[in-house]
């Protein structure tokens, strides 16, 4: 069995999020300890007690997604369950890269901390939105988004997720015009999501640039396992490819779907989930339901995915 572990981007988080792991494993709690000591303050706090409005922003919620799946990613690591190929959505592009061994744990919760800070820093609240498009192609899609696009108010095709499921990022007078000609194009729905910045846009540039200087001052490693990058939906091994691509994918669109498809194509049969939600175990059926579709979030489903693989 050829096993990729797919780990989470934002809209995974909840408060609560990995407690049970912490109460049980040392490691786990030894490793959100390190994310308060690097960040300066308490995400544990923040991910186990809320409230829910904090942990909801963008500067928090990264480095807590991002704490709470390589928690996850640990536990299965201990109990003999790795991966042989990663890739994560977004955000989880960096806890891919941690498992992988490209990045350092610390060093990837400081780099998504600001990440988060400077994307939603890049524009001021309001003047962004993205919206979930359901029903059309891909191509109709970024047609109609070119068509609506102008230089001032862009809109732009930001993730591939799924058949059937296109998000779209922009400003937002010009997502909401791009929503009303999908819808009549023929698009079943087209929703304004409940999201404080227009991730992966163009819009986000600024924060791109702010974000590559970050990056050149962290190590970044050779992987130990291929990643599939977000911008390429390509296996990725060299540290130098690795910056670029995580520069380049602040601002540009997220290939999912392909990145998936290629994984299958390369002889993945099996795709775990690692961290909170089933985001992308939902892609997954409707992506490929011949894969072994499992995920791990907490003490209960790791016991299922180790019992699952090791035919226990």
């Amino acid at each position: 069995m050829k096993i990729a572990f797919l780990f989470p981007g934002q809209g995974s988080q909840k408060v609560g999020m990995v407690h049970d792991l912490y109460e049980k494993y040392d490691s786990v709690k030894s490793l959100i300890h390190e994310a308060d000591n690097t960040l300066g303050f308490s995400i544990s706090k923040m991910m186990f007690e809320g409230p829910d409005a904090e942990l909801m922003k963008t500067e928090f919620t990264q480095p807590a997604i991002l704490a709470a799946s390589v928690a996850v990613w640990q536990v299965l690591k201990e109990n003999g369950i790795e991966a042989d190929i990663a890739a994560g959505h977004s955000l989880g592009e960096y806890s891919a890269l941690v498992a992988a061994g490209a990045l350092s744990f610390a060093d990837a919760v400081h780099t998504v901390h600001l990440r988060g800070k400077f994307m939603q820093e890049a524009v001021p609240l309001g003047k962004g939105a993205m919206a979930a498009v359901i029903g059309l192609t891909p191509d109709e899609i970024v047609k109609i988004c070119g068509d609506v696009s102008t230089e001032d108010a862009p809109v732009q095709a930001v993730n591939f997720n799924c058949p059937g499921q296109v998000v779209i990022a922009g400003e937002a007078g010009a997502v909401e015009k791009a929503c009303g000609a999908l819808k009549e194009a023929g698009a079943r729905r087209a929703v304004m999501l409940k999201v404080s910045a227009p991730f992966h846009s163009t819009l986000m540039e600024p924060a791109a640039k702010r974000l590559k200087e970050v990056l050149d001052t962290i190590s970044i490693h050779d992987t130990l396992i291929p990643v599939f990058a977000n911008v390429n939906a390509k296996e990725e091994t060299k540290a130098d490819e690795i910056r670029k691509n995580l520069v380049d994918q602040a601002a540009h669109a997220v290939h999912w779907e392909e990145s998936v498809r290629n994984m299958i194509a390369g002889g993945v049969d099996c795709t775990v989930e690692v961290g909170p939600g089933t985001v992308l175990s939902g892609f997954m059926r409707k992506i490929d339901r011949s894969v072994t579709n499992l995920h791990a979030e907490d003490i209960d489903t790791i016991n299922e995915v180790v019992s699952t693989l090791k035919g226990e």
